[in-house]
């Protein structure tokens, strides 16, 4: 399959202007830094050693950058091809911004030729497309759900919460009884845990109007609720404000692995810390209950691609390490490895079987998740920290939830409206 690939004549860019592409040279990659990233660069490691022994002239570099730093880091690049990478992992929230700013290269053709994508999930295909050409290649899909201390619940007499009331509950007696630990880890900045809490009450971020663009509806009283549940957590008798406010997921995610939360919302993806801090195998995961006994709160469908970056002037290359990335093999290593749910059913399917880790999250999968609006602003509207913004400022005190929210309301829509 690689050398098909790379008998292939050199590409030209999507105005037609032919570019240079060089089949020797260093190919240089950034990669998320996962909270306890080893695991997740072993394996990189073995694909890169692969890659680079059958691409005599070769050299793969890697650099594994902040995820919450993300945006800057990679505007900069696409503005500076000079300091590019060749192939990037990217959010799929950031797909269609990335489009836009025109710093991802059109792979239609060769996604298409590559045989292993007749068994990609439709939904993550749809996270590397936009107006129907294909930018990069699904990597893995991440849902959160429910983690929790087993022993913590068991010598409390707490039952497993069976909805997010029985959360909230559970936490502020484990709190109430464990001083020193926070019940449900929070974070201020942690967004994608705070979703669910909308979601689950009926609230929705946007609303696609008939000229098909968007509207803020972060302000609609059944998101308030649901702002109000996740806010109300923030508090002495659960996460205080002084420290959780500024909380993201990573840091929620590092106190529940460290021993400091009974619970967290995390992902599939973040197995692989948790199992290597204090809390160890004592722990267990359900999906995040909704707000009825029997309901699941939708979760969001995250999830992260590979992408060739359009400035390369190693385009065959990088394409070919795109597929040995975001291949069936690397995603099962990634699975075993950090947890990470493979975007190919038949893979995916085979992890369920094999890891009984996995069924809480495939079963969070079937039951309907969420995703954000599917439109550039969606990026700006992330890197200007709106709904953390929002969330600080309730937890903080500073606004009430219905002004927090008009205000991020606003925000939103300006952004919508560019």
């Amino acid at each position: 399959m690689t050398g098909t690939l790379l008998s292939g004549c050199a590409p030209s860019t999507s105005g037609g202007t032919p570019q240079k592409d060089d089949k020797s040279g260093t190919l240089r990659v950034w990669l998320f830094r996962e909270v306890g990233n080893g695991p997740k660069e072993r394996v990189v490691d073995g694909v890169v050693r692969k890659f680079e022994k059958q691409h005599r002239g070769v050299r793969v570099d890697v650099q594994y950058i902040p995820v919450d730093s993300r945006a800057e880091r990679i505007k900069g690049a696409f503005n500076d091809p000079s300091s590019a990478p060749d192939v990037i992992e990217y959010g799929n929230t950031d797909t269609a911004g990335y489009v836009e700013s025109g710093g991802l290269a059109d792979v239609s053709d060769e996604f298409a030729d590559w045989p292993q994508t007749r068994d990609i999930d439709p939904t993550a295909k749809r996270s590397v497309t936009v107006d129907g050409r294909i930018y990069g290649a699904p990597l893995f899909v991440g849902v959160r759900a429910l983690y929790y201390r087993t022993g913590v619940l068991k010598d409390l007499g707490i039952e497993v919460p069976r909805t997010l009331g029985e959360v909230a509950a559970a936490a502020r007696k484990i709190r109430a009884k464990r001083p020193g630990m926070h019940g449900l880890a929070v974070g201020g900045a942690y967004t994608y845990g705070a979703m669910p809490f909308i979601w689950a009450h009926g609230g929705s971020l946007a609303g696609r109007k008939r000229d098909g663009t968007f509207t803020s509806r972060i302000d609609g009283a059944r998101a308030e609720r649901g702002i109000a549940a996740y806010t109300d957590l923030f508090g002495d008798d659960n996460c205080p404000a002084a420290k959780c406010a500024q909380m993201g997921g990573n840091e929620a995610v590092e106190s529940f692995a460290a021993g400091k939360a009974a619970m967290v919302v995390a992902g599939d993806f973040n197995r692989r810390a948790v199992e290597d801090g204090k809390a160890g195998d004592d722990y267990d995961v359900v999906p995040l209950p909704g707000v009825e006994r029997g309901s699941i709160a939708p979760a969001f469908a995250g999830g992260n691609n590979i992408g060739v970056v359009k400035s390369t002037s190693h385009r065959t290359l990088a394409v070919a390490l795109m597929r040995e990335l975001a291949g069936k093999s690397t995603q099962r290593r990634l699975f075993d490895a950090m947890g990470f749910l493979p975007t190919f059913t038949d893979t995916r399917e085979q992890a369920a079987e094999k890891e009984q880790f996995a069924e809480p999250f495939v079963e969070t999968l079937d039951a309907g998740t969420e995703f954000v609006p599917a439109t550039p602003a969606w990026a700006e509207i992330d890197a200007g920290q709106v709904l953390p913004a929002m969330f600080q400022q309730i937890a903080a005190g500073k606004r009430s939830v219905h002004e927090a929210a008009a205000e991020a309301a606003r925000k939103m829509d300006e952004a919508f409206a560019k």
